[in-house]
């Protein structure tokens, strides 16, 4: 299966190298658009599949992480464009290579205060704790006038990045295209790790785990922050594609979105983020232009999927392929 999951990938790559030129051919530019969505809803929902269906830690809150991102971009730049320092000695910039890291790091800081204290329950008690959390901060953010309040703040002009013209749709497509790309790299050579290992392990068994010398807590821990900084990461390059950041980012329903593309996708599944985001983000563009109701038609696709497939859409085209071979 290696070699065709290779074959794969590099066919799925070539595609989205194409779909600029592909959307110009068909004469729908704003699919374009569409595709730079579901790359960043994708990376967003891995993140939290990386603590759902590797570490078993169901958390609803994790569009807290994603929204402190876009929040992270907004500020910087607010603080740019007035020539203010944040904090009385902290800069703005409208620069990518520096406010995406400083996006990644506070999400992390977030997710790890926000960790600590979640971690030390589980099952219902880890759900509410995170949703609450999350909650917190939409209300937060909703009562920070100095930043738009809940009309959000406004980023007039996408960050640059190494001379290029970040104003173009096309340009921006294929850097959130590179980022993604490298962010996928980064998360399966994470999920493949020792680190990894441990992670899966403590999700069937952590006792035993415990008892082989693991500190579950700390492994959990770990994995939490950085699922909260690769949710960060997509919410920071989600503000650069709107150029806008809301406290809507931070919703508990957003949550709820990156909960059903992991599971539309297939939880535990590397590739089913992806397939959850794609369904996600073309059934709510198209079932949305045909009724206003499109939320009960998603419904119902999405029960008919998760009783009528095991594995959501990674494991419904698994078992094709295994069928086909």
């Amino acid at each position: 299966m290696r070699p065709l999951v290779a074959t794969l990938v590099t066919a799925a790559l070539l595609f989205l190298f194409f779909v600029p030129m592909l959307t110009d051919l068909v004469g729908r530019p704003s699919l374009l658009a569409l595709a730079c969505r579901i790359l960043i809803y994708a990376m967003a929902a891995a993140s939290l599949n990386f603590v759902l269906g590797y570490g078993g830690m169901i958390s609803f809150g994790h569009a807290a992480f994603f929204g402190v991102g876009a929040y992270t971009v907004g500020i910087l730049y607010a603080h740019f464009a007035s020539g203010e320092l944040l904090f009385g000695f902290i800069p703005g910039s409208n620069q990518m290579l520096i406010t995406l890291p400083a996006a990644v790091l506070v999400s992390g800081v977030f997710a790890a205060a926000i960790g600590a204290l979640s971690l030390r329950t589980g099952g219902v008690q880890f759900i509410m704790i995170t949703l609450a959390f999350a909650q917190m901060l939409f209300f937060f953010f909703v009562a920070l006038k100095a930043y738009g309040g809940e009309d959000g703040i406004i980023i007039r002009r996408t960050n640059e990045l190494a001379g290029l013209n970040m104003r173009d749709r096309v340009t921006l497509y294929y850097v959130i295209l590179g980022f993604a790309v490298l962010f996928f790299l980064g998360l399966w050579r994470m999920v493949n790790s020792s680190f990894g290992a441990v992670l899966r392990g403590i999700q069937q068994n952590e006792r035993r785990m415990a008892a082989l010398g693991f500190a579950p807590y700390r492994y959990k821990l770990y994995a939490f922050i950085l699922s909260g900084m690769g949710a960060g990461f997509a919410g920071a390059l989600m503000a650069n594609f709107l150029r806008y950041a809301s406290p809507d980012m931070m919703h508990w329903t957003k949550s709820g979105e990156l909960m059903i593309m992991v599971i539309l996708g297939g939880v535990g599944s590397f590739f089913g983020p992806i397939f959850g985001a794609a369904a996600f983000m073309i059934l709510e563009t198209f079932l949305a232009g045909w009724t206003e109701h499109w939320q009960l038609l998603l419904g119902a696709v999405l029960l008919v999927i998760v009783l009528a497939t095991k594995g959501g859409i990674n494991g419904l085209l698994a078992r094709i392929f295994r069928r086909g071979a």
